[in-house]
């Protein structure tokens, strides 16, 4: 897409933007590349990178700073990963040691966080599903009904149904009788095999309470198999990048108290080899599109379990935070692999 000239001035536009957080203007940048290139012929090759969008011109300046496309461009075929210190590869090594497993996980969080000065997580390795040993149903009230999970390990998860009519007590008890008598001793990716089939065989004015229990159930019990730890959080207020929007660093935090969608991010990278970087609104979360992630997977007996990450702003050193990342989830996954 770019001639050698164009990618050597944009990857010495954003190395420089990443540096100091300063827009860079022509006359700068000519210094920076190392190319004999006067300012005018520079001006007009900052002129095309901008026309294709992979740099932009703030209003304040007459300097150029890069845009997300810029930053992803950058970030697949310009960037240089630093590989990191022997002196700094042997404190990580020596941050996460084998032990319980939340603590390696909290250690791994806070290692992430610690290096680069941003929000570290991770996604702690996912349980096995429980299986169910009973469910039973209460009347609350008219059309509300405590809905009780029992699992075989002994844990007791409530949920609350809401439904269109009144069910009386034997309606309750015929409804419960029915779920244990075929479903105990399954978990949830085993009923969901067999739920259609089996909810066709009843009659239609049970159908909805069956449906709404199973569906409370599988979200109960699935709410329990995984987690994850965040540390750093408190590092992206001196961001300077993110934090003269206030408002937005309040919709982050609460991203980050809430969960699910970062969650279903880093969970994405689960699927993907190696360390996976997503910049602005490609993670399709509206409150990270001034952020990046950048996400790996690990692995316990060849099998992956979690995943971890760093999110901070789209103006990250990623030379520094991919190598950070990568080392890290392969130390987390050799102490939770250790005997």
């Amino acid at each position: 897409m770019l001639d050698q000239r164009a990618q050597t001035l944009l990857k010495s536009l954003i190395e420089h933007y990443i540096a100091d957080g300063q827009p860079v203007g022509s006359r700068s940048l000519s210094k920076f590349s190392g190319l004999e290139l006067s300012p005018a012929t520079i001006r007009n090759v900052m002129s095309d990178l901008e026309e294709m969008g992979f740099i932009a011109s703030p209003h304040t300046s007459a300097g150029r700073i890069p845009t997300a496309r810029g930053y992803r461009l950058f970030v697949d075929s310009l960037l240089t990963v630093r590989p990191l210190g022997q002196s700094e590869l042997s404190e990580m090594r020596g941050a996460i040691q084998p032990d319980q497993p939340q603590r390696v996980i909290s250690q791994a969080s806070l290692l992430l966080s610690e290096l680069t000065h941003f929000a570290g997580v991770v996604i702690a390795p996912r349980r096995q599903q429980p299986k169910i040993r009973q469910i039973e149903f209460l009347a609350l009230s008219d059309k509300r009904i405590l809905l009780i999970i029992v699992t075989a390990d002994g844990d007791v998860q409530n949920r609350i149904l809401f439904t269109q009519r009144t069910y009386s007590p034997s309606e309750l008890t015929t409804a419960a009788n029915y779920l244990n008598q075929h479903f105990s001793g399954y978990d949830f990716q085993q009923i969901r095999g067999r739920v259609q089939d089996e909810l066709k065989q009843l009659r239609a004015d049970m159908l909805e309470l069956m449906s709404a229990a199973i569906t409370a159930s599988d979200e109960a019990v699935s709410n329990t198999s995984s987690h994850y730890v965040i540390s750093g959080e408190r590092n992206l207020l001196e961001v300077e990048d993110l934090s003269s929007n206030m408002s937005r660093l309040r919709k982050l935090f609460d991203m980050f108290e809430q969960r699910t969608g970062l969650s279903q991010l880093l969970e994405l990278s689960s699927h993907a080899e190696g360390v996976q970087v997503f910049i602005g609104d490609e993670s399709g979360i509206d409150t990270l599109d001034e952020c990046s992630v950048v996400a790996a997977s690990y692995e316990v007996d060849g099998q992956v379990v979690g995943t971890i990450g760093v999110v901070g702003p789209t103006r990250m050193a990623y030379e520094r935070v991919i190598p950070i990342v990568d080392i890290t989830a392969k130390l987390l996954a050799n102490a939770l692999s250790a005997p």
